[in-house]
């Protein structure tokens, strides 16, 4: 079967087209995350054309299916759990039409986020969910999990940003949805869908005008609650910032290391808080978030003078978890969320389940939402570490979810969190979640084994197919 599958997969992309050798399989078996498991074969698509090709192929071989972007993704939603084929969009990546007399572009799967930004700046637009990994992961991506980022508060995440898509279903069949009005909205229910659903072949994105002005602002703190009770209180005083990000002294430290961003060592944490919109109306709520983080305890106020000093500000933050290789061999990085109400009493039980577990959390998030980035260090080479992470991990989620919160925020649920899912959600949700899932892909053959708990998913029924090596 695998010499036959093989002739017929070069047939249709042409021998440059598909991959198939463990050598090269090896860099597809895992994503940013810490899960691993290696596919079949690799293809790369060019157009829709060819998705429908690979995708028909792989249903008259029985093949699971996964999509896969840059493999930037943090849950294992890009891993080929039960093997397979992989369908990477790297090779599909046009921006097919720029129409800003309607704010929006037509982009494929494998764009890069960031690419996007770049081709309508000039004009005065921008695409506004902007995950950290902004530079390398792409739009199919940012689909498949509803990917935010720091300015979610203001923009909200990329289910707000997209305004059509066109998808391959499980048969090969070309689906196209909008979010004009008409019908059900299948755009909302595709986005988030990790996947397990639709394939997207082509996006349609909402572009946003800049703001007149953009203020940046540094508050430091002495202590984390602090920082916490400030974020609380600025949503009482009715402001929205386009971002308020918190990072604890453990973080600061590991950042300014490496990135000398002009953070302070000896901070206990530090918020970044963003302000956009017409100059007036900045200018007065920079002043009304100075008393605010005044009376909150920060000892000092920063305000950005310049572009420059914003945007060095925004590199520390954005390249934050590259920094923590500095300081630890590997880390586990969480996603859950709180209430803003629950941010300082979240990092105080954060603190003491380190304390607990003997092991160093460090955090950093979008405090403005309350989706929590916990970062726990370890050394992968000490026997039952990683044990000891995993078991800390479940307990911040269980947290979150005691005091109103969720699981994740915008990582997605994949392989990593599926088991959490029965924690979150009733057995009557679940199900009901499931009879979507088998709508959309009755055979269980697109990305396998993610999101739904074992024994509601199609993992018990989608083991993994026979060696298609040669």
């Amino acid at each position: 079967m695998a010499a036959s599958l093989h002739e017929r997969v070069e047939k249709l992309l042409g021998p440059r087209g598909y991959l198939y050798k463990p050598e090269d399989l090896a860099l597809y078996e895992y994503d940013g995350g810490v899960d691993k498991s290696r596919p079949d074969l690799v293809v790369f698509p060019r157009s829709t054309a060819d998705v429908v090709a690979v995708v028909k192929l792989a249903a008259e071989f029985s093949l699971p299916i996964v999509g896969r972007g840059a493999g930037t993704g943090l849950s294992g939603g890009a891993i080929a759990r039960a093997g397979g084929m992989v369908i990477s969009f790297a090779r599909m990546n046009r921006i097919l039409e720029i129409d800003l007399a309607n704010e929006c572009a037509v982009v494929e799967p494998g764009v890069v986020n960031l690419d996007i930004t770049m081709a309508v700046e000039g004009d005065g637009y921008f695409y506004a969910p902007d995950p950290s990994s902004q530079r390398a992961c792409t739009i199919g991506g940012n689909v498949s999990e509803n990917a935010g980022g720091p300015h979610t508060l203001c923009y909200g995440v990329t289910t707000n940003h997209v305004l059509g898509i066109e998808a391959v279903l499980p048969d090969g069949t070309v689906i196209e949805t909008s979010t004009e009005g008409e019908g059900y909205d299948l755009t909302g229910l595709l986005v988030g869908s990790e996947g397990t659903m639709a394939l997207a072949t082509k996006v349609v994105v909402r572009l946003m005008r800049k703001p007149e002005m953009v203020k940046t602002i540094l508050a430091i703190y002495d202590r984390a609650e602090d920082a916490g009770e400030t974020v609380e209180k600025i949503t009482a005083h009715a402001i929205t910032p386009a971002a308020i990000e918190m990072m604890d002294g453990v973080m600061l430290r590991m950042i300014e290391e490496a990135t000398h961003a002009g953070y302070p060592m000896d901070a206990a944490a530090v918020l970044l808080i963003e302000l956009e919109g017409l100059r007036e109306i900045v200018e007065e709520q920079v002043e009304q978030i100075r008393e605010v983080c005044l009376t909150c305890n920060a000892r000092e106020f920063r305000v950005a003078r310049n572009s420059l000093e914003r945007e060095l500000l925004w590199k520390g933050r954005k390249n934050a978890f590259g920094a923590v290789g500095r300081a630890s061999p590997s880390y586990y990085v969480q996603d859950g969320v709180v209430p803003r109400t629950q941010i300082a009493p979240a990092l105080k039980f954060m603190h003491e389940l380190g304390e607990r577990y003997g092991l160093t959390i460090s955090n950093i998030f979008h405090a403005g939402d309350g989706n929590l980035h916990p970062l726990i260090l370890f050394n992968p080479r000490v026997p039952g570490e990683f044990d000891k992470v995993k078991q800390a991990s479940d307990e911040i989620l269980d947290y979150c979810i005691a005091v109103g919160g969720s699981i994740t925020g915008e990582h997605g649920v994949g392989m990593e969190k599926m088991e959490m899912m029965g924690h979150q959600f009733a057995p009557d949700t679940l199900e009901m979640i499931g009879r979507f899932k088998k709508l959309f892909d009755p055979g269980c053959r697109l990305n396998p084994g993610k999101v739904l708990p074992t024994g509601r998913g199609c993992m018990e029924i989608r083991q993994r197919v026979g060696d298609l090596s040669l």
